[in-house]
C-alpha cells in the first residue's frame, strides 16, 4: 500500500474526528455557556414530601397552604419559610391531583380532578367538599377567588363558570369550550390565554366574548405554556427553548423574534417576573435562569442548578413574596 493511498485515506478520518471533537466542544460550551450569577435569591425550602407541588396561595401575609399531587396539602404561618402536612376530609380510596387554590381573604378555593371543589370560609381551618355537576365539561384545572361567596372556575376542556354564591350555583362565561388544553392561565382583569393539548396552537378569551378565540402558533416549535407579562401583554414558551413576548396587548398574534436563553437539552416550563422586574424561567433538570434586561442576557442561578428536579411554576405574590415549585418535593423560597 503507498503512502499517497494511505493519505488519501487518513485525510477523510482526519477530518470526520475534528468535526466530532469540534460539535462536542460546541455543545459543551452552548451547555454551560452562560455565566453563573455570582449569588441567589432563592433559599430550598425543606418540605416533608416526595409529592409534586402544584399551586399556592396565601389569605394573608404570613398564613397559605401549598397542594399537589397524592392529596398533597400543607399549611404555613410565617409567610412560606416552613410547611406542616395537613389533612383533607375525603374518602381514603380517592387519590386526588390538587392542581389550584386561592383565596380572598379568608375564604378559599381548591379545586383538584378527578372533580374535586373544596370551599373554605376559615382561612382553610376547614374545607366544604362541593360536588360539581355531572356534565361539567372536562376536569377542574384552574380556579381563581374573586370576593365574598365569588369565584371562577376554568376546567382542561376551556370550560369557564362563575359562582356569586359560594358555588351553589354556576353560571357558563363562555358557550363552546376551547378544546383539550395543557396550560390555561388568567389574568388579573378576567382574561384567559390556553395552550392546545398539541401544543400546535393557542387560544385566548376576553370577559364578554361568547366563544374562545384562536390563534396559529408562531414558529414550526410546538407551544408548552403561555401566560401575562406584567403590563397586560402575553408570553409564550415552545419547544426548543424559545421564549416569546408580545409586543401588543391589543394584538394577541404580535410576536416578538424567539429568545432563546440556553440551548441544554431542556425545555422552560414557565416564566415570571420577580419584584425588582427581572426575568426568571425555569424548566428541566434544575434550569432556573434569569435576566434583568428583559431577556438580552442571561445567568444561571446557583442554587436552582443543585436542585435534582423539574421546575414546573415560578409564582410571585402582590406582596413581593416568591416560590419556584418543582417535582418531588422541591421548593424554593424567594428571599431576595
Amino acid at each position: 500500500m503507498t503512502r499517497p493511498f494511505l493519505r488519501r485515506l487518513l485525510t477523510p478520518l482526519v477530518s470526520l474526528v475534528l468535526l466530532v471533537a469540534m460539535g462536542l466542544g460546541l455543545a459543551g460550551c452552548v451547555t454551560t455557556g452562560l455565566p453563573l450569577a455570582a449569588s441567589s435569591p432563592w433559599q430550598p425550602v425543606a418540605l416533608a414530601t416526595r409529592s409534586n407541588p402544584l399551586d399556592l396561595a396565601f389569605s394573608d401575609a404570613k398564613h397559605g397552604f401549598l397542594v399537589g399531587s397524592n392529596r398533597l396539602i400543607m399549611e404555613t404561618e410565617d409567610g412560606g419559610a416552613t410547611w406542616q402536612e395537613r389533612a383533607l376530609d375525603l374518602p381514603a380510596e380517592e387519590n386526588f391531583r390538587l392542581i389550584s387554590i386561592d383565596f380572598q381573604g379568608d375564604e378559599g378555593w381548591i379545586v383538584g380532578q378527578p372533580g374535586l371543589l373544596l370551599h373554605s370560609t376559615d382561612r382553610g381551618q376547614s374545607w366544604t367538599r362541593l360536588f360539581l355537576d355531572t356534565k361539567l365539561p372536562g376536569e377542574p384545572y384552574l380556579v381563581t377567588a374573586l370576593g365574598p361567596k365569588q369565584a371562577e372556575l376554568a376546567t382542561n376542556v376551556g370550560a369557564v363558570y362563575r359562582t356569586n354564591d359560594a358555588g351553589n350555583s354556576w353560571q357558563a362565561l363562555v358557550s363552546d369550550a376551547a378544546g383539550a388544553v395543557r396550560d390555561l392561565r388568567r389574568a388579573d382583569d378576567g382574561r384567559y390565554v390556553s395552550v392546545s393539548g398539541l401544543g400546535n396552537f393557542y387560544a385566548t378569551w376576553d370577559p364578554g366574548q361568547p366563544t374562545w378565540q384562536p390563534h396559529q402558533r408562531v414558529s414550526s416549535q410546538r407551544l408548552q405554556s403561555m401566560g401575562f407579562q406584567p403590563e397586560g401583554g402575553l408570553w409564550m414558551l415552545a419547544r426548543g427553548a424559545q421564549l416569546r413576548f408580545n409586543a401588543d396587548p391589543a394584538d394577541a398574534e404580535a410576536w416578538s423574534k424567539p429568545v432563546v436563553p440556553i440551548t441544554n437539552g431542556f425545555g422552560y416550563l414557565d416564566l415570571a417576573w420577580d419584584p425588582q422586574g427581572s426575568l426568571w424561567t425555569g424548566g428541566g433538570s434544575g434550569t432556573l435562569l434569569v435576566s434583568a434586561d428583559g431577556g438580552k442576557s442571561w445567568q444561571r442561578d446557583p442554587v436552582g442548578g443543585e436542585q435534582a428536579s423539574n421546575f414546573t411554576r415560578i409564582a410571585f405574590t402582590p406582596d413581593g413574596k416568591g416560590f419556584v415549585l418543582g417535582e418531588r418535593g422541591c421548593l424554593l423560597r424567594w428571599v431576595g
